[in-house]
């Protein structure tokens, strides 16, 4: 756990931020009927994050600490099934360290799923189903996991195992199919809307499904020059992944998981590396060669100790900010959960102050070019502050 509680304390960014105004600032009914509608997750987590922090607070450090709990079950899982090499793959992964200390749903769909797994390889199947069917309403991903063990459980011809563990996920899926239903509609719609959209969800191309086992085995970190980069971590992923072609059932399990899942992101967009994460402890289970531990344990240290590898500032930007910026209206939860005084105003609405300060972030999804709209305006940019992976800009208006 120790490893875990490293730069735990860093400043929330975007996606942590609006998981943390909603389990403080929504009630439970409020969660469903009212943010799912234009979420596109199930309202599970939202739900247990807001239980979470009405007993622990909904301060940074203690909304993260779920997460960790269920990253720390989840290696304890992988132990019960698959042994102590298995185990500290697990644990030392650094794309798991990683999102063991964030505020989102991957770690804890990660130890449903695992769980699910544990009580399949248990034969305890009415548990897989219970397991299986609370994933589902935690994170829609896990379908291709699911599937992935339906199609397993088909070929080895166990039919009445097939029906005792759909029962959970077709019971979860009616429960949430209204909103579900509702969400792919406004998902369609910000496709069509957002110029950009699809780049945020996760496009079927080449680049996207090459990330994923590159950032399993390597976790978040990126540096300059980037040839270098990817000479390091790819010549690593290779060493990794050069003999995980097995032919049993988490071989079947990750590849099959993947392949779903590519296939899937064809017409819905979902093919970004961190919406598998819960295939990383079944790559751990594959892995028999005992020193690759190291180097994820190298890589996840990289990652912790060295502060330029850790998150967007928003912490220390919110920090500096007047009482009123320009931004894209959509981005503005981590602001509002800084400093709920500030004012945000939409960089496209119409500006009259000699001198504005502007968050430029997500411009690029919403195709909106923030320095030509200001340069019409007769703004002219004088000043840039950095923030770890973000800025700030002011602008004066010329006279």
């Amino acid at each position: 756990m120790g490893l875990r509680l490293i730069g735990i304390g860093q400043s929330l960014w975007l996606d942590e931020a609006i998981s943390a105004n909603v389990a403080k600032n929504y009630s439970y009914s409020q969660i469903i009927t009212e943010f799912s509608k234009s979420d596109f997750h199930p309202p599970l987590y939202y739900l247990t994050l807001k239980t979470w922090g009405s007993v622990f607070g909904f301060g940074v450090i203690e909304l993260r600490l779920m997460s960790v709990l269920f990253c720390l079950i989840t290696i304890f899982l992988v132990y019960k099934i698959a042994g102590e090499n298995a185990a500290w793959l697990t644990s030392f992964n650094p794309l798991l360290i990683y999102y063991s200390q964030e505020a989102r749903m991957y770690s804890m769909v990660t130890m449903l799923l695992i769980g699910g797994i544990y009580f399949l390889i248990k034969k305890k199947y009415i548990l897989t189903s219970v397991f299986f069917g609370l994933s589902l309403l935690t994170f829609y991903g896990s379908i291709f996991l699911i599937v992935s063990v339906g199609l397993y459980l088909l070929v080895k011809k166990k039919f009445k195992e097939i029906a005792i563990i759909s029962i959970g996920p077709l019971i979860g899926l009616i429960i949430i199919w209204p909103l579900l239903r509702n969400q792919l509609l406004v998902s369609k719609e910000m496709l069509g809307i957002v110029t950009n959209w699809d780049l945020v969800l996760g496009k079927a191309n080449l680049k996207n499904l090459l990330m994923i086992p590159l950032k399993f085995t390597s976790g978040r970190i990126s540096f300059y020059p980037k040839v270098l980069y990817y000479l390091i971590s790819g010549l690593w992923m290779i060493w990794v992944f050069k003999n995980l072609f097995k032919k049993n059932i988490y071989g079947y399990i990750f590849w099959v998981s993947l392949i779903i899942g590519t296939i899937f992101s064809i017409f819905t967009p979902m093919l970004q590396y961190f919406r598998f994460l819960y295939l990383i402890p079944i790559l751990a289970m594959m892995i028999e060669n005992q020193k690759i531990k190291y180097g994820f344990l190298i890589f996840g240290l990289v990652y912790l100790l060295i502060p330029k590898f850790h998150r967007e500032d928003w912490k220390g930007m919110v920090v500096e900010l007047p009482k009123k910026v320009y931004m894209i209206k959509s981005f503005y939860d981590p602001v509002s959960f800084y400093n709920q005084n500030i004012l945000i105003e939409d960089i496209r609405s119409e500006i009259t102050e000699d001198e504005i300060t502007v968050i430029p972030y997500g411009e690029t999804i919403h195709g909106v070019d923030h320095q030509q709209i200001l340069k019409n305006q007769k703004y002219r940019l004088t000043k840039i502050n950095n923030y770890r992976e973000i800025t700030s800009e002011e602008w004066t208006k010329e006279k």
